[in-house]
């Protein structure tokens, strides 16, 4: 492998440091690709965008509007003018179907509260001597049994129909699984875009923006903490941010270690440093709200 990378570097006259950068490079820019990916899929399985916060989602939205707007005035390459383009239209894509889960939600919940007063007001002195006359007659065990039959047969409906929110049982293993994938399809997408030739042009790794902001972030982490509850959210896209910021930053700082161009990728690298301690605290609160949440069923059962 070393030796092919420095035929390469060779070849083409590519530096070590130039392509250890371009296949960083590679890879964080897969990451924000898919970054959004694990979160619409949760909504849309959970028919509900309650984890997510709206300021998250706006300040997202705001960031990748001005890295968008940056693009076109600097004049930087078609390619990385069409990724922020990109990272807008997928902020508003979730933007929306947040908007909608959000509103049809609450419609609903309204209509329950109505129906179950109406209910409670109208048939509530009719039900119950009928529950306790008919406890005696024949065919009482039989619905009952009826009953108890449709509601062991539930759970294969939910799967039949989409609606098993049965947890997954290896979270973690199924989301490394997904992480490495990224790390294989963005190395060989920069081997592949190397062959076609895309790396004779200089400084193209420059022309990745950078599409997280690390105030969205914190709007998300001041909200788990209010709820106490990390629910809704798809851990996978907090672990994706985590791998695009962090080889991001590989990039950067693997592109040159001169002190005049580190220097002038500071903000950058800060920018990216901070994002990935919010990343680290989101998984602390992922671990402890998870496990207040199973804690509560067991005392509310000890306590009945």
């Amino acid at each position: 492998m070393i030796a092919t990378v420095l035929d390469m570097s060779l070849s083409r006259a590519l530096s070590v440091n130039e392509i250890l950068s371009g296949i960083f490079g590679s890879i964080s820019l897969t990451a924000w690709i898919c970054l959004l990916l694990p979160q619409l899929i949760t909504n849309y399985k959970a028919q509900s965008a309650d984890g997510l916060s709206m300021v998250f989602l706006a300040v997202w939205l705001f960031g990748d509007i001005a890295n968008l707007s940056g693009a076109l005035v600097t004049g930087l390459a078609p390619t990385a003018t069409a990724l922020a383009g990109y990272f807008c239209i997928s902020d508003i894509i979730l933007i929306t179907q947040s908007l909608y889960y959000n509103i049809t939600n609450a419609r609903k919940a309204r209509q329950r509260t109505r129906s179950t007063q109406s209910e409670a007001s109208e048939d509530e002195p009719l039900l119950q001597p009928r529950r306790r006359s008919s406890s005696g007659l024949p065919g009482s065990h039989r619905r009952h049994s009826v009953h108890h039959s449709e509601s062991n047969l539930e759970p294969i409906k939910r799967v039949i129909t989409g609606e098993d929110d049965t947890p997954d049982s290896n979270p973690w293993l199924h989301n490394t699984l997904s992480v490495a994938a990224i790390y294989v399809v963005g190395a060989a997408g920069w081997f592949i875009s190397y062959k076609v030739g895309a790396w004779d042009k200089p400084d193209v790794a420059d022309d990745e923006p950078s599409t997280e902001s690390p105030v969205a972030i914190l709007g998300m982490i001041i909200k788990n903490y209010r709820e106490k509850s990390c629910d809704g959210l798809a851990l996978l896209f907090f672990l994706l941010s985590l791998t695009g910021n962090l080889t991001y930053g590989l990039s950067v700082f693997s592109y040159s270690q001169e002190p005049e161009y580190i220097v002038k990728a500071i903000p950058w690298l800060l920018g990216s440093l901070g994002t990935i301690v919010e990343d680290c605290i989101i998984f602390y609160q992922f671990r402890i709200y998870s496990k207040s949440g199973t804690s509560k069923p067991n005392n509310t059962n000890e306590a009945a």
